[in-house]
């Protein structure tokens, strides 16, 4: 049976609430990288186990997986670049030669990258990696934005929320592959959240709207609910259970 979400317009909302809420978490905890990476990682293995265990898509248990490869992938995204010292530009290289090795080994056993339905663990297990390793690269080449180019949150937003909005416009208006273009819009919806995250809860003299981390938070947690609840409506309307 399949495994994962269907990928449609409220797959891309919440996965950007999902994403946005994952960063209110590692800014919330603010426990260091080392001790973040520790926690998220646990959180991650708990939540991506029990999705491997259950025999069909179940909307909570993969959301949760989402949001913990987006916690987790932050906190990869930051130790690369200010425990390790590499930076973000070469940080961003490691990521995408780790996500296009993962892509490469996916292609090579299963001779295509569809991302829905999946029905094999094997498969499932890559699909997984390679959200992980998107959601990190996402991470990076945010913070690479906002580091190099010295532009505002909602800038950021702007910029990242463009690049979506060109890959959706590609994706109805011409012929390239839809699973690249899968792959760019799920990389870039990471520093979208992110940014638009930020431009919520940062400072204003700091080019953000101040509205602070536990009230933004609370909203996401609501926001992702009331998406899961329709999720999983959806899913038993569409006859899966």
């Amino acid at each position: 049976m399949n495994k994962v979400a269907k990928i449609t317009l409220i797959f891309w909302l919440m996965k950007i609430v999902a994403t946005t809420l994952g960063d209110f978490i590692s800014m919330t905890l603010n426990l260091g990288y080392t001790v973040g990476i520790v926690i998220t990682l646990v959180f991650f293995i708990v939540v991506l186990f029990t999705q491997l265990a259950v025999k069909k898509y179940v909307p909570v248990i993969y959301w949760l997986v989402i949001i913990a490869t987006t916690t987790l992938g932050t906190e990869i995204s930051d130790y690369i670049d200010r425990t390790l010292h590499l930076g973000y530009t070469t940080g961003s290289i490691l990521l995408v030669s780790c996500l296009l090795l993962t892509l490469f080994l996916w292609f090579r056993k299963y001779q295509n990258l569809e991302v829905f339905p999946i029905t094999d663990k094997q498969k499932e297990i890559y699909y997984w990696t390679a959200i992980l390793f998107s959601n990190s690269l996402g991470t990076a080449f945010g913070d690479f934005l906002g580091d190099y180019f010295e532009i505002s949150y909602l800038q950021g937003a702007i910029v990242t929320g463009g690049v979506i909005l060109v890959v959706v416009l590609l994706h109805y208006l011409t012929k390239i592959n839809h699973i690249i273009l899968f792959w760019v819009a799920f990389i870039f919806t990471r520093p979208f959240g992110a940014t638009f995250g930020d431009f919520l809860t940062k400072p204003l003299d700091k080019g953000g709207l101040n509205l602070g981390t536990l009230y933004s938070s609370l909203v996401s947690v609501g926001v992702m609910t009331i998406l899961i609840f329709i999720a999983h409506r959806q899913h038993k309307l569409n006859g899966h259970g």
